[in-house]
């Protein structure tokens, strides 16, 4: 590319748009290769492991060519879209690349440094994520081969070494997912150019050998006489759905969760028949109006009371510097079952909002989700949860944490149940409560008093004035 065409063509590279994630996976283009493009304007939506985003291009322009197909997981810092700053101006054009990963010298190309591309809350970091090629990049005297070897493998270019001496040429996210799933790169053939071990590679070497009833049967007339075993019935009999984004984050966060916090799941059983007769009272008070009220709302305040008059429960623990960390404030978590997995963003300070204010905020918090559009700041810094199992019939679970956070309270199903009422045996709304902590941070004494509070506001509601 020519001096003139390097300043006409911009490569819009894919930013990190969470807080330190290597990779996201492109969902849907907005643009096609011809349209019109203004700084600003959303050109296409990505899912990383945190959440689906929209990236927006920093420059006008007409798109020149799109670099990779939606559904395709591309590293940070990775060129995606070729925008042609001048059109019409006479020039020698780039090819138009077909949608595949760019080689070294494409992934290398400048970037304007005035406007970068700025999410909510993240932005891109001015260093580049890969190293361009240098000259020389052989092994000099007195230089053993090894080093030579890697040497190379820094400045993006492969160099001889005896096999026995070779480090495997990848790149740090692949790097990094081989030593995830505990892949030994020097077992692996690279496929890639140069020599360079791909994320598919490592993927293959995870991969079972296929079955002789898992594999593709070729059409009966085209073929010899099959044995018996390999039918396409059988082949058909399994679905293999590939686990990234927030669906493997969250797999990834929950093994972590269980395996390093020690679990402590406690139950009560509550009448919740007043609170029930709140919630209608409370969906016509004038205060209320334009906010969604039900009993989820009342549970999220039972829960910040019981953690005023507990402020111990609210804490996380400091591996590191092994302390455990008192929170002052309360980031509500509420669990959200979505179409990309389960999302867990929370109502920031919540324990300061009035009760009109945290239904306003339940309510856009869960719109947000089912759209798909909660964005990586909304799911960060939460300090409890509350997951509501009881939307699909279920009366109770063992919930476990999500990572970081000192409790996680699971609410039942709500049904009318024979219960002791005034020595009297009578149909009431009845639910059960599930309360989940870390044993590390709250013992059983502390535990039982939270989860009390809770039941016992619920079951008589005029204690969020009394003990609010």
């Amino acid at each position: 590319m020519t001096a003139d065409t390097s300043a006409r063509y911009r490569e819009f590279k894919m930013p990190d748009v969470g807080e330190g994630l290597t990779e996201a996976e492109i969902l849907k283009w907005y643009v096609q290769p011809g349209d019109t493009v203004v700084d600003g304007q959303v050109v296409c939506e990505v899912e990383t492991a945190k959440a689906a985003v929209e990236l927006p291009i920093p420059y006008d322009g007409v798109v020149h060519a799109l670099r990779f197909d939606e559904g395709t997981t591309v590293d940070v810092g990775a060129s995606i879209i070729t925008v042609d700053v001048a059109p019409g101006t006479p020039s020698e054009a780039p090819a138009a690349a077909a949608p595949a990963p760019p080689t070294e010298p494409e992934a290398e190309a400048a970037e304007p440094k005035g406007r970068q591309p700025v999410l909510v809350g993240y932005g891109v970091s001015e260093a580049s994520t890969k190293r361009r090629p240098r000259r020389g990049a052989a092994a000099v005297p007195g230089q053993g081969a090894a080093t030579a070897a890697i040497q190379a493998e820094m400045n993006g270019v492969p160099a001889p070494a005896p096999a026995a001496l070779s480090r495997p040429l990848a790149k740090p996210p692949v790097r990094k997912l081989a030593k995830d799933l505990g892949v030994d790169l020097a077992t692996i053939t690279p496929t890639g150019p140069d020599g360079i071990i791909t994320r598919e590679d490592v993927h293959a070497a995870t991969a079972p050998a296929p079955s002789p009833q898992a594999a593709p049967v070729a059409p009966v007339e085209a073929s010899a006489p099959a044995p018996v075993a390999a039918t396409p019935a059988v082949a058909g009999r399994e679905t293999r759905i590939p686990v990234k984004g927030v669906r493997k984050a969250t797999a990834a966060a929950m093994v972590g969760s269980a395996f390093t916090a020690p679990h402590v799941t406690e139950f009560v059983t509550v009448d919740v028949t007043r609170t029930m007769r709140l919630v209608e009272e409370l969906k016509s008070d004038k205060d209320m109006a334009g906010v969604r009220v039900n009993p989820l709302l009342l549970v999220a305040k039972a829960l910040l009371v019981a953690i005023k008059r507990h402020p111990d429960v609210n804490a996380t623990w400091d591996e590191a510097a092994q302390e455990i960390v008192l929170k002052h404030y309360v980031n509500l978590g509420i669990a959200a079952a979505t179409p990309r997995g389960l999302l867990v963003p929370n109502i920031k300070d919540a324990h300061d909002k009035t009760l009109p204010q945290l239904a306003e905020s339940l309510g856009e918090l869960v719109s947000t989700a089912r759209e798909g559009k909660t964005t990586p700041a909304a799911m960060q810094g939460g300090t409890v949860t509350i997951t509501n199992v009881g939307v699909f019939g279920v009366d109770t679970g063992t919930p476990i944490l999500n990572p970081g956070e000192s409790a996680i309270l699971a609410v039942g199903a709500i049904k009318l149940q024979p219960w002791v009422h005034k020595g009297k045996v009578k149909p009431r709304q009845v639910t059960t409560l599930a309360l989940s902590f870390d044993h590390r941070l709250v013992d059983g004494e502390l535990g039982s008093k939270v989860l009390a509070d809770i039941a016992a506001i619920l079951e008589q509601p005029k204690r969020l004035i009394t003990w609010g």
